[in-house]
C-alpha cells in the first residue's frame, strides 16, 4: 500500500464498506485531507467533517477497528516516512496559490487513479455504444455536461445534454430510452441536487447504464451509478473549482473515441467544413 498516494490508500480502505451518509461524509473529509488524516485527532476530524465526535468513533468501528485510535494507528503504519513533512511550507503561499496547489494535488491523485485504465476504457465502450447518448449535469455540474456534450457531438451521432431540471427531466430520459439509449453520462458535483439522484435512479429503472464522474466515491449519486470514477474538486476558494472532473471528462471522451470507428472521419469532415466556411480565425 505504501507505493500509492495517501488518497488512493484511503479510497481502498473505504471501498466496499456499507457506510451511512454521516460516515461517507467523514470518509470524504479524510480523502480530501489524506496527507494529514493519520495525524488528526477524533475532535479535529469531527470538526473537519462537521459531525459529532461519537460519529467518528462509530465510523472507525464500521471499518473494523476497535476505535478511532486503532484506525489512526493503522493509517500511520501505512504512511510512508516523511509523507506529512513539509506541511508548514504551505504557509508561505497566499490563498490563491494554495488553491492552485490544491488543484495540482487533485490532478496528481487523478493521474494515480488512471494508472488502471480499465474503468475508463469500460466507460468509453458504454458511451460509444449508446444511441442516443444522454449527458446529465445540473447546477454546478451543468458546465461540465455542456462541455462534454459539445465535444462528444463532434464524434457521436446523437448526443442529448440534460443540463436543466424540472418536470421535463424524466420525460427526456423516457424519450431517449424509447429511442434506444443504453447509457447515461453524469457529472455530479457539490452541492448535489436531489434532482440528479432522482434522475439517475429513474434512468436505471428504464434500463440505462449510468457512468458518473463525481467529486468522491462516497457522493450521494454513488448508489445510483453503475460505474463511478471520482475526481476531487478544489474547496479553497469561495466557489469550488473542478479542474480534475473536467480533465476526467476529456479522458472519457478520448476513450469513447476509441470505441467509435468513425470518430476520426467525423473530425476530419468537421475540419474541412469549418475551413470552407472560414469558421475560425488563424
Amino acid at each position: 500500500m505504501s507505493g500509492s498516494s495517501p488518497a488512493a490508500r484511503l479510497q481502498r480502505l473505504f471501498e466496499g464498506q456499507r457506510l451511512t451518509p454521516t460516515q461517507r461524509r467523514i470518509a470524504h473529509s479524510m480523502v480530501r485531507r489524506a496527507a494529514d488524516a493519520p495525524f488528526l485527532s477524533s475532535v479535529e476530524l469531527a470538526e473537519l467533517a462537521g459531525v459529532s465526535q461519537p460519529s467518528v468513533t462509530r465510523f472507525a468501528v464500521a471499518l473494523g477497528f476497535d476505535g478511532y485510535p486503532a484506525l489512526r494507528r493503522h493509517l500511520r503504519e501505512v504512511t510512508p516516512d516523511g509523507a506529512a513533512d513539509g506541511g508548514g511550507a504551505e504557509e508561505s503561499f497566499n490563498e490563491y496559490q494554495q488553491a492552485v496547489r490544491a488543484e495540482i494535488e487533485n490532478l496528481r491523485q487523478l493521474s494515480e487513479l488512471l494508472a488502471d485504465p480499465a474503468p475508463v476504457e469500460r466507460a468509453g465502450r458504454l458511451l460509444a455504444g449508446s444511441r442516443p447518448l444522454l449527458v446529465l449535469g445540473l447546477r454546478a455540474a451543468s458546465s461540465q455536461a455542456r462541455g462534454f456534450g459539445y465535444f462528444a457531438a463532434k464524434v457521436h451521432p446523437d448526443v442529448r445534454v440534460l443540463d436543466e431540471g424540472g418536470s421535463m427531466l424524466h420525460d427526456r430520459v423516457d424519450a431517449a430510452a424509447r429511442a434506444g439509449a443504453s447509457a447515461l453520462m453524469c457529472f455530479a458535483l457539490p452541492r448535489h441536487p436531489r434532482e440528479v439522484v432522482d434522475a439517475l435512479a429513474y434512468a436505471r429503472e428504464r434500463g440505462l447504464t449510468v457512468v458518473t464522474v463525481a467529486d468522491s466515491a462516497f457522493a450521494p449519486v454513488a448508489a445510483h451509478s453503475d460505474l463511478l470514477i471520482p475526481a476531487a474538486v478544489g474547496t479553497g476558494l469561495a466557489f469550488d473549482t473542478a479542474c480534475a472532473p473536467m480533465l476526467l471528462g476529456r479522458v472519457l471522451l478520448e476513450a469513447m473515441c476509441d470505441g467509435l470507428p468513425e470518430a476520426q472521419a467525423r473530425l476530419e469532415e468537421f475540419d474541412a467544413r469549418a475551413a470552407a466556411r472560414g469558421l475560425f480565425v488563424e
